[in-house]
């Protein structure tokens, strides 16, 4: 286990001793703002360091104005991917439609962001590191449910160790172990959207540059992605499948077994992309789905990001919803005493938002990835009238929250 940071118990006039699992994005950026309100803070991670690389995200609508207000837009500007090209194509390969990646996704052109994963993380990290306790290669092993209705949460972590915390909240992604621990299985609060997909990267062998291609046959949709003009390409696989295949979630040959049966026949550069999935390094593989759960906390301990609300990646909306979630948590905590009440406030506040996102799957965002000939026949009739008609632009893929100002520093 690795610690990094000041100690969480340096600071005798902290409001609360809170301790974030997860340090991915919400947990950084929760991290940032609860101590900006005065909490020392402890960040617990299971894996040894902090994670690189991984697919692009967004920040989108909201969430750029929360980084704007944490001072590191200019930063996120400079590492924004400037994709200039979404180019689909038919069973055969043949191409359907090119296009600005604004108009297919429905992003704010000098708006929206794009940026690596591994980029966000690093930036927010950077913000934090010198002011919050990192416990890498560890994490929560159990939470005393009876300790945490008095004097504060008990913590047991894997590495053996036990302290006492104010606050836990979990960050811990759309498989949390938080969630799990508190309010049961994962299987109450997941909402499976009819795909599993794999990721991963691949040598850049096809000349790609700033753009991304993708083969769609029904219910089946292979993407490379260039980012920038790197020698590595961002490879996705995707299909539909009426039941979630739970048996290959926690099986990596039945992973690429399954992929490999799914894209059977598969024409232009699938075949390539199935094998070079069996060498991939770094292959991940899940189902898409969403978290929806009645109450995002129990006494003193609270989710933010996918542990709570997972939209999904249909909407693009993961990471935006992870940065504002966090603003509106640590904004409600800081401004009340009771941490009951600052919950239902953070619930109250938040969940509107929460929703309208998530219906962004009912609402065309799964429209990239028909499921059937008819449907695939009308998708390909409305990128190529984008084409014929540029200003029938998709409108913006995501909604506004008002984000009341936060309290200023201590």
């Amino acid at each position: 286990m690795t610690s990094t940071g000041p100690s969480a118990h340096v600071s005798t006039t902290a409001k609360r001793n809170v301790l974030i699992s997860g340090a991915s994005i919400a947990g950084p950026a929760l991290a940032y703002w609860l101590h900006r309100s005065g909490c020392a803070v402890t960040v617990v991670e299971k894996a040894g360091a902090l994670r690189d690389g991984g697919y692009p995200i967004d920040i989108r609508g909201t969430a750029v104005e929360v980084v704007r207000r944490m001072g590191i837009l200019p930063r996120l500007q400079d590492a924004h991917i400037d994709t200039r090209r979404f180019t689909f194509l038919d069973a055969d390969g043949g191409e359907v439609a090119t296009l600005g990646p604004h108009a297919v996704v429905g992003s704010v052109e000098g708006q929206d962001l794009e940026v690596r994963r591994g980029d966000l993380a690093a930036i927010l990290h950077s913000l934090v590191r010198d002011d919050v306790e990192f416990l890498f290669g560890d994490s929560i092993e159990a939470i005393d449910t009876l300790g945490q209705r008095g004097h504060g949460v008990d913590v047991t972590f894997r590495s053996g160790r036990q302290r006492t915390f104010d606050l836990v909240i979990g960050a811990d992604g759309m498989h949390s172990k938080t969630r799990e621990s508190l309010f049961g299985p994962e299987e109450q609060f997941h909402r499976y959207l009819g795909y599993a997909f794999a990721v991963f990267t691949m040598p850049n062998t096809f000349g790609l540059s700033h753009e991304l291609m993708m083969w769609n046959t029904p219910g089946r949709a292979a993407a490379l992605y260039a980012v920038g003009s790197s020698d590595e390409l961002h490879a996705f696989l995707v299909f539909h499948r009426p039941e979630p295949p739970l048996d290959a979630l926690r099986d990596p040959d039945a992973q690429r077994d399954l992929v490999a049966a799914a894209f059977a026949g598969a024409g232009w550069e699938v075949p390539g992309m199935v094998k070079a999935l069996r060498d991939a390094a770094d292959p991940f593989f899940d189902t898409a789905g969403q978290i929806r759960m009645p109450h995002w906390s129990r006494g003193r301990v609270a989710l933010v990001g996918d542990a709570a609300y997972a939209p999904s990646f249909l909407t693009g909306q993961g990471s935006s919803l992870a940065l504002a979630g966090a603003y509106v948590l640590a904004r409600s905590l800081a401004a009340r005493g009771d941490h009951t009440a600052a919950f239902a406030a953070y619930e109250r506040d938040l969940r509107a938002y929460v929703t309208m996102n998530q219906a962004l799957v009912g609402n065309g965002s799964a429209s990239l990835l028909p499921t059937t000939a008819r449907a695939l026949e009308e998708r390909n009739t409305r990128l190529r009238n984008l084409v014929t008609l540029p200003s029938a632009t998709a409108p913006p893929a995501h909604s506004a929250l008002v984000l009341p100002a936060f309290a200023p520093l201590p």
